[in-house]
């Protein structure tokens, strides 16, 4: 028989938002570790606010929100209110009930803006990392490095000379038509005015140059999950100098670890502060035409080949994260702020997989 098109119009519903979740859907895993993380980080939760003033948003329930913002690609704030307005699934992850209030999109941000002061991106992904099922799966020994340009949320139009021009600032504040062609530019003589932390570089030869930063990961090699991340300016050296302050928390052992990385770090002060503080350099030869500082020492051992395989997952983290969790061009200016968006979106990449990678464990 033909169903009705008609609207029910019932006003209670009498089912719970927990069964309308299916028992077998892949947030219900993602929840458990969440909750398990928000619930070691209640006491840098708790001295972030003070005793007086009206409840704002729980910091656990904002977090969760911003994880499903990273999981289903959601581009801003207010579509993610608009979805929690009418998603059961949102809800019921995010811990709303089928009547409470979805919060204002403005008030969302700025209590997203005090967990800056906290830095609770990098202790929410150590949390994750801590946690026994999930620490199970990491190695202690093998370890692989690499960055990812990071598109500011600035016009090439704002990259403007440090001493400006005495000539006029256009009509009306706007940006006005320009003609870069021949013009000179660079990181010394000039600067973003709408992000001041932003830098222009060019990832290769012949390659367009554009306002960015660079994302750094540390990942393991046994599972695959970034340990550390972190992010800077970018420049010639950042890359390594970035690499070797990840891997130094890790380096402090009788037993020497090994780091995997790209050509990119084939530098002889590179190397040879690996093998100071007791990591053995796995990084790929430089064949361009200069001196490689890796030779047979660390090329012989079958261990070397094995990293130079591996070590190419970590490119699978950063397409995640800049195509899913929508940071291939950020959202937010300052490098705080966009430092703490990487490190939350490497969490949330960690907490995608780590369900299956128990699930296979076990």
């Amino acid at each position: 028989m033909r169903g009705s098109d008609e609207r029910s119009g019932k006003l209670f519903s009498y089912v719970d938002l927990e069964k309308r979740v299916r028992a077998d859907h892949p947030l219900r895993a993602i929840r458990v570790l969440t909750d398990s993380a928000l619930e070691a980080l209640s006491g840098d939760f708790a001295a972030l606010y003070s005793g007086l003033g009206r409840p704002s948003i729980a910091p656990e329930m904002l977090l969760r929100a911003m994880l499903l913002q990273a999981f289903y690609s959601v581009r801003s704030e207010r579509q993610l209110m608009e979805r929690l307005e009418f998603d059961l699934l949102f809800r019921w992850f995010v811990g709303l009930g089928m009547d409470d209030p979805v919060w204002d999109h403005s008030t969302f941000s700025k209590n997203r803006d005090r967990l800056l002061d906290g830095e609770i991106a990098a202790k929410f992904l150590s949390a994750v990392l801590a946690q026994p099922r999930v620490k199970r799966l990491l190695s202690s020994d093998h370890f692989s490095v690499d960055g990812t340009l990071i598109e500011a949320w600035a016009s090439m139009k704002s990259f403007k000379p440090k001493e400006p021009d005495a000539g006029g600032t256009g009509d009306g504040g706007r940006n006005a038509p320009t003609d870069f062609r021949g013009e000179k530019r660079s990181n010394q003589t000039h600067r973003s005015t709408t992000d001041l932390d932003a830098r222009l570089y060019r990832k290769g030869p012949g390659m367009e140059a554009k306002l960015c930063f660079i994302g750094h990961g540390l990942m393991e090699n046994r599972s695959g999950l970034i340990v550390d991340a972190r992010l800077t300016r970018v420049s010639g050296h950042a890359e390594r100098l970035a690499a070797l302050d990840m891997i130094e928390g890790f380096a402090d052992r009788p037993r020497a670890v090994t780091l995997g990385a790209d050509k990119g770090y084939d530098a002889a002060d590179f190397v040879e502060e690996l093998r100071t503080i007791n990591v053995r350099p796995h990084v790929a030869r430089n064949t361009s035409g200069r001196r490689s500082a890796i030779d047979r020492r660390t090329t012989r051992h079958p261990g070397y080949a094995a990293s130079q395989r591996i070590r190419k997952r970590i490119e699978e983290a950063f397409g995640w994260i800049k195509v899913v969790a929508g940071l291939r061009k950020t959202k937010l200016r300052g490098l705080p702020k966009i430092d703490w968006s990487f490190t939350f979106a490497v969490a949330a990449y960690n907490l995608v997989r780590a369900p299956k990678l128990i699930a296979a464990a076990t």
